[in-house]
């Protein structure tokens, strides 16, 4: 079965339609630092003001285990939003409360409402398929419609993504819409050169896609903190670098893996050593065999991919027709150690085909160092969620719009 869309819910004109959006923005003292999942959602809202349906927005921010706390409130997000629309969103101080029912109550054509954060309810979260459904229904009475377009939360059997799609009728927003194509294209219909570059920290993250991908890419660069695994699997000394003793065998059988596929594994020549873990750390590059050659010795800490191996994958990337990049090279937050994530991101915009950028830490590390959402094919809103999927798992919150893996 195909995905449900928006045009199989007819005309929304005059109806109350909860939105199940990804409003999980960073905040610091109450300021949104990066509002890139809530410009996701423009196009869907502005589709539906633009039907005169009644739009009621709904999403978790943080995880205030299923009570009401200010620090994670969603009221930043309604100021935000109105900002984007450019029209006064109205903001419910509840979910499910009296709140909650005069502002839906209240709401005009066209207009647009933001519920109180879905997780100061335990029902949303809810293992208990019961309690989950309970506080679904509470949710379904607000609305005569769901859209579901949070992607970011497909991965999850949560009231608002899986349960409320049974109660009310459902389908996908364009956001989703778009993550689910862009992601089948990287999956099933990839245009080659295909090249996959996989960063953060742990390797224990990535074994799932990284299995899943490996019969279907040309190229697969490794960097960030887990590339200190893959030398270590080569016999290299890594100081005091991340590594998983524990996943060593794992990653020499992927190893020899793409040699029998003939997947080219780029691994790095070299990388950036620090004396220790802060942004002022004395810091030298050294090749990747010869990681304890430094000032630091044995107490070195690979922060950074080196300039060369930055080099050899951002020409691995311009020659790439297809991109899929996920996890930063280092620890971009700390600008000694940014350079390595900044020259792949800069590659990744010069592609001549289809540039992905998977969400998550990738997604904040771009707009962090300076790059526009456009200039890239697209960047996923959903980290955890993209990786599941090109995983090949089942994701609930799309199985439940109609979507087959």
């Amino acid at each position: 079965m195909a995905l449900r869309t928006l045009d199989s819910l007819g005309s929304l004109a005059g109806k109350r339609v909860i939105v199940r959006v990804d409003f999980n923005v960073p905040l610091k003292d109450g300021v949104i630092t990066d509002d890139g999942r809530v410009r996701a959602a423009i196009p869907t809202l502005r589709a539906l003001v633009e039907q005169g349906a009644r739009v009621i927005a709904v999403s978790h921010l943080g995880r205030p285990d299923g009570a009401p706390d200010a620090t994670y409130s969603l009221a930043p997000v309604a100021s935000r939003l109105s900002e984007l629309l450019g029209q006064e969103v109205a903001f419910a101080t509840d979910t499910v409360g009296d709140s909650a029912r005069d502002v839906v109550a209240a709401l005009a054509d066209g207009q647009v409402a933001v519920l109180e954060n879905l997780r100061f309810n335990a029902g949303e979260t809810a293992k208990d398929d019961s309690a989950r459904r309970a506080f679904a229904e509470q949710l379904a009475a607000h609305g005569d419609a769901l859209v579901s377009d949070g992607f970011g939360v497909v991965h999850r059997k949560q009231a608002s993504v899986y349960d409320l799609a049974e109660l009310l009728p459902s389908a996908a927003g364009l956001l989703i819409e778009k993550e689910v194509d862009v992601l089948d294209r990287l999956t099933e219909r990839p245009e080659r050169p295909y090249a996959v570059v996989l960063g953060g920290s742990k390797v224990s993250d990535k074994l799932g896609v990284i299995e899943h991908l490996l019969p279907r890419v040309d190229k697969i660069l490794v960097g960030g903190g887990m590339l200190f695994t893959f030398l270590a699997a080569q016999g290299h000394k890594v100081g005091k670098s991340l590594l998983e003793v524990d996943q060593l065998d794992t990653v020499r059988g992927y190893m020899e893996t793409a040699r029998e596929r003939g997947v080219e594994l780029i691994l790095p020549v070299d990388a950036v050593m620090a004396s220790g873990f802060a942004a002022d750390a004395d810091h030298v590059v050294a090749s990747a065999d010869a990681l304890e050659d430094t000032d630091f010795g044995a107490d070195g800490m690979g922060l950074d991919i080196g300039p060369k191996t930055a080099e050899q994958f951002a020409e691995a990337i311009r020659g790439a027709k297809t991109v899929f990049w996920n996890g930063p090279m280092g620890v971009f937050e700390m600008e000694a150690f940014a350079a390595g994530t900044k020259t792949v991101a800069q590659a990744l915009t010069e592609v001549d085909g289809l540039s992905v950028v998977g969400g998550g830490d990738s997604a904040a590390a771009v707009r962090q160092l300076g790059f526009a959402d456009d200039d890239f094919g697209h960047i996923s809103t959903g980290g955890g969620a993209s990786l599941e999927f090109l995983e090949g798992k089942k994701l609930p919150g799309l199985e439940i719009l109609g979507w087959e893996a």
